[in-house]
C-alpha cells in the first residue's frame, strides 16, 4: 500500500515551499516583462542617424596578439591625479565620475565586476567587437570627493582607494542605452558569423548576464554606439555594454552562477562544447537569454569564429588578465581553460583534429606543472 504524504510534513512543506517561489518568480518576471514592453513603446522608435550597422569589424594582427590595453590601446590608459565630478545613483554597484590629468571623463566602479569586465572587453575587442574604453586600476586617489552615499565604502577619506574599474565616457558618440538598445532576437544582423560570434564569446567567458532590450526594467547591457565616420555619415555600433557576469561559473539562477571564479570556470571547462547535431554546435552554456544564445550557431559559424579565437595566443591572454588584476596562478588557469574552450569550437568545426587536441591538453598537463605557456 502506498503511504500518502502529510501535508504538514517536512517534505511536503518544503516542496511547496519550491512551488511558491518559483510562482514568485515567474510572477515577478512577468512584471518586469510588461514594464519593459510598456517602457519601450513609451519611448518610441529609435532616432538613429547612422546609414551603416555594424556588430564586428576585422581585427588586426597586434589587437589579437596583445591583450594588455583594449580598445584605445596604451595612451587610453587613466592618468592621474584623478578629480571628482559626481556620484552615479543608478547600477547595481558603486560608481563615480572623475576626469584625469588628460581631461578625458571616466566612470569608476568597484566591486566583484572590476575584474572580468576590464578582461572581457579586451577579449572582445581583440577578436573584433566593439567594446569601450576599459581599464582596472589597481589603487589610486581621487581628489576633491566630497559627500559620497553608495560608494562611501569604497574610497577613504583621503580619497584612496582600490580594486576599481575605469570606464572613458566619450561625449563625442551618441549612445543609445535601455529602450533604445538592442536585443539578440531584434537587429540587422541575425543568422550572420559574426552575430553568433558575439554570442560565442559570450559562453567563452562565461557571461551569464546577458540582458538586452526587452529586460529594460531590470537594465539592458546592449547598447548602439552611433559614431561620425565622416563630415555627413554616421556609423552604429552594435556592442555589450556589461560584462561584469563573466569569468566564474555560468547558470540560469543566482545559486548557479558567479564570476571572477577560476575554479567555477575550470569546473564548466570539460564540458564546454556538447557536441554537433544536424550542423549546429551545442554548448553546455546558461544565463539570463540562454536560447538566443546557445541555439542557431552552426558549424560554418563556429569555423569562421575560430579563424580569429584560434589565432590568440595563451601567453597574449595571460598577459591581459594580469593586467586586469589577476594573480599570476589565476592568469595562467584562466588562459588554459580559455584555450581549452577555444579548441573545443575548432575541433567541433573541424579546424582541429582529435590527435591534435589530445596533443593540446597534455601540453596543457605539463604546462600548469611546470608554470609554462603554449601557442594555439
Amino acid at each position: 500500500m502506498v503511504q500518502q504524504m502529510e501535508w504538514d510534513s517536512p517534505v511536503a512543506v518544503f516542496l511547496w515551499s519550491l512551488l511558491g517561489a518559483y510562482v514568485v518568480y515567474r510572477f515577478v518576471y512577468l512584471v518586469w516583462r510588461l514594464d519593459g514592453i510598456r517602457r519601450i513603446r513609451r519611448a518610441g522608435p529609435r532616432r538613429i542617424l547612422a546609414t551603416t550597422h555594424r556588430v564586428w569589424r576585422e581585427p588586426t594582427g597586434p589587437e589579437l596578439s596583445d591583450l594588455r590595453f583594449g580598445p584605445g590601446g596604451e595612451g587610453s590608459r587613466p592618468v592621474p591625479p584623478f578629480r571628482f565630478v559626481e556620484e552615479h545613483t543608478a547600477g547595481s554597484w558603486p560608481c563615480v565620475a572623475v576626469r584625469d590629468a588628460a581631461g578625458r571623463l571616466w566612470r569608476v566602479k568597484w566591486g566583484d565586476e572590476a575584474k572580468p569586465e576590464s578582461f572581457a572587453a579586451r577579449f572582445a575587442w581583440a577578436l573584433g567587437y566593439f567594446a569601450e574604453v576599459t581599464h582596472y586600476v589597481a589603487e589610486g586617489q581621487i581628489e576633491g570627493i566630497t559627500a559620497l552615499n553608495r560608494a562611501k565604502g569604497c574610497v577613504t577619506e583621503d580619497g584612496s582607494f582600490e580594486n576599481s574599474r575605469f570606464e572613458l565616457e566619450d561625449r563625442s558618440v551618441r549612445m543609445l542605452f535601455d529602450e533604445h538598445s538592442w536585443a539578440w532576437d531584434d537587429n540587422p544582423f541575425l543568422g550572420t558569423p559574426q552575430l553568433n560570434g558575439l554570442k560565442i564569446v559570450n559562453m567563452l567567458l562565461s557571461n551569464w548576464d546577458t540582458k538586452d532590450r526587452r529586460d529594460v526594467s531590470r537594465g539592458s547591457n546592449t547598447a548602439i554606439f552611433e559614431h561620425r565616420v565622416s563630415r555627413w555619415r554616421y556609423e552604429a555600433r552594435y556592442l555589450i555594454t556589461d560584462w561584469g557576469g563573466a569569468m566564474g561559473r555560468w547558470g540560469a539562477t543566482v545559486v548557479s552562477r558567479g564570476r571572477w571564479d577560476i575554479d567555477g570556470f575550470e569546473a564548466q571547462t570539460p564540458g564546454f562544447v556538447t557536441g554537433v547535431v544536424d550542423g549546429f554546435v551545442g554548448f553546455a552554456y546558461q544565463g539570463q537569454r540562454t536560447p538566443e544564445i546557445v541555439r542557431g550557431i552552426t558549424v560554418e559559424d563556429a569555423a569562421w569564429f575560430y579563424r580569429y579565437a584560434g589565432r590568440l595566443t595563451e601567453q597574449a591572454m595571460r598577459d591581459g588578465l594580469t593586467a586586469c588584476g589577476a594573480t599570476d596562478d589565476e592568469a595562467g588557469r584562466f588562459a588554459r581553460a580559455l584555450r581549452d574552450r577555444i579548441q573545443q569550437i575548432g575541433h567541433a568545426a573541424g579546424c582541429v583534429p582529435e590527435e591534435a587536441r589530445r596533443t593540446m591538453k597534455a601540453d596543457e598537463r605539463a604546462a600548469a606543472a611546470g608554470g609554462t605557456t603554449g601557442a594555439l
